[in-house]
């Protein structure tokens, strides 16, 4: 019998990911860390206390047995961490990469009481990683069904629904507006954080499952949803658009040449790939002295991109402190290291014109930290008489997104005051057979977060048609007359 772990008998010290010098990645797009080698896995696996209470598992958007992969990567059984790893979670490959279990699973973890956290976060990357290697993947038996499920949007949402429906035995259709599919996986994380060829792998897993894709199809332009549970034929639609919609600041000089969205920018670079000019020509500015505003994840991507790009100096603006800044804490570590200027406390009134309608400039005002406001944050407040001016020639926004308005504009779906996806506890909106997640419906959230929407709305979906799963027992389970509840006997579905 294994001897019981405790807080002293474990390693000590967290186990280091190698990754590449700062001088050298801050001139190429590959990934900045270089994942575990199969020791550092093993070591790092004999870190986690296996606690029967497990915070780690609550602390998870969608309930990963983080105790179970983890004791089965210690006994070298990759293949069988895989399969507990997916019988929750689609994407470990990409939630290893871009989720902040710092503060999810890692934030609860027992060890980090006492010493630093497991790193939950690299094992389920070493995971993923090695089922792409290898080529798995886990196809259930399926049972068809006759129904056809429709799926708008290929981010982490829609992918999480699209596999749990497929597992159903429903035919199922993504439509995608992009001319790839991945969603803001392909055209909001920088190939340096999220390689492309994960994204496919993940993908090409779904395709497995018989999902298929639509690309550069504008759900909302094309066809309506309306049109969709009646004209085309589906039976149950779930929208998983995200929230792509650009936030601006609403200052003057916004609409000079030279101002844009980090969204804008990533696009660019990630899914049209700009970054490659000339063998691609999609057109990209590229400024050599960059302003980014903000300090979120998205900024740290858009500054980081453009040194890539060439930019000889790229500043962060940010209006609160670097205790404030909602990027992950190894996301702002990285870009410091990489050459990136933080000017905290710091927030722009107006964007300056060189003259002949482009930027030449920021005008800004210095800032102190207040009481906090409804977010928890300390408020900044303008210091009297503390503007000043900043040189630049790139002003690229990344201050948030809002909801994007085509599915309110072309259809009957209730919003609500901010212009997101109204639905209810079980996901469903307005429109019978029409289910939202995601940012569209929360606004922006995490990766695994979008992912347990769609699951979520999976199940609701299923329910609604009445798909049983084997497992599950009818309602009355064995209290009933063969299984089968009082509310459910007499009933046949009947479809059109």
């Amino acid at each position: 019998m294994a001897k019981k772990r405790t807080i002293r008998t474990i390693p000590q010290e967290r186990t280091p990911m190698s990754e590449q010098e700062p001088a050298v990645r801050a001139r190429n797009f590959e990934e900045v860390a270089c994942g575990y080698h199969p020791d550092d896995a093993m070591r790092e696996s004999e870190r986690c206390l296996l606690c029967p209470d497990q915070p780690c598992v609550s602390g998870c958007p969608v309930g990963v047995d983080i105790p179970g992969f983890i004791r089965k990567l210690g006994e070298k059984d990759l293949r069988g961490a895989y399969d507990i790893l997916t019988s929750t979670n689609l994407l470990p490959a990409v939630c290893g990469r871009v989720c902040p279990q710092e503060n999810q699973c890692e934030g609860v973890c027992t060890v980090g009481e006492s010493l630093e956290p497991v790193a939950i976060g690299r094992l389920e990357r070493f995971v993923g990683d090695a089922a792409i290697k290898e080529g798995w993947v886990n196809i259930p038996y399926i049972e068809q069904q006759q129904f056809r499920v429709a799926i708008v949007g290929s981010g982490p949402a829609g992918m999480a629904c699209a596999a749990d429906m497929a597992k159903a035995g429903c035919d199922v259709t993504v439509y995608e507006a992009f001319h790839q599919p991945g969603g803001v996986l392909r055209y909001g994380i920088p190939d340096f954080r999220l390689p492309n060829v994960v994204i496919d792998a993940e993908i090409g897993n779904l395709k497995k499952l018989g999902v298929k894709f639509e690309c550069n199809t504008l759900v909302g332009r094309l066809f309506t949803l309306e049109q969709m549970v009646t004209e085309m034929g589906f039976h149950a639609v779930f929208v998983g658009v995200g929230a792509g919609y650009p936030t601006m600041l609403g200052i003057p000089g916004d609409s000079l040449n030279g101002v844009l969205s980090a969204n804008e920018l990533l696009t660019r670079c990630n899914l049209m790939r700009a970054k490659e000019f000339p063998a691609f020509d999609t057109p990209q500015p590229i400024g050599q002295r960059v302003a980014v505003v903000g300090a979120g994840n998205t900024a740290m991507d858009a500054m980081r991109v453009s040194l890539r790009l060439g930019a000889q100096k790229v500043h962060c603006i940010y209006r609160r402190s670097r205790k404030e800044a909602p990027a992950r804490a190894e996301e702002v570590h990285h870009a410091e290291q990489e050459g990136v200027e933080f000017h905290w406390l710091t927030n722009p009134v107006a964007v300056l014109d060189d003259g002949k309608g482009a930027v030449r400039g920021l005008r800004c005002v210095r800032m102190e930290l207040g009481e906090p406001d409804e977010s928890g944050r300390r408020r900044p407040v303008p210091v009297a008489g503390s503007e000043f001016d900043f040189e630049a020639d790139l002003v690229v926004y990344a201050i948030g997104t809002n909801a994007n308005p085509i599915m309110g504009q072309t259809s009957g779906l209730r919003l609500n005051k901010w212009g997101y996806i109204d639905t209810n506890a079980s996901l469903a909106t307005s429109l019978a057979g029409v289910f939202a997640g995601g940012d569209i419906v929360t606004g922006a959230a995490t990766v695994i977060e979008a992912m347990g929407a769609g699951r979520h709305a999976a199940q609701s979906m299923k329910n609604y048609l009445g798909i049983r799963e084997h497992a599950k027992p009818y309602g009355g389970g064995a209290t009933g007359l063969f299984g089968i509840g009082p509310s459910e006997r007499n009933f046949s579905r009947i479809t059109a």
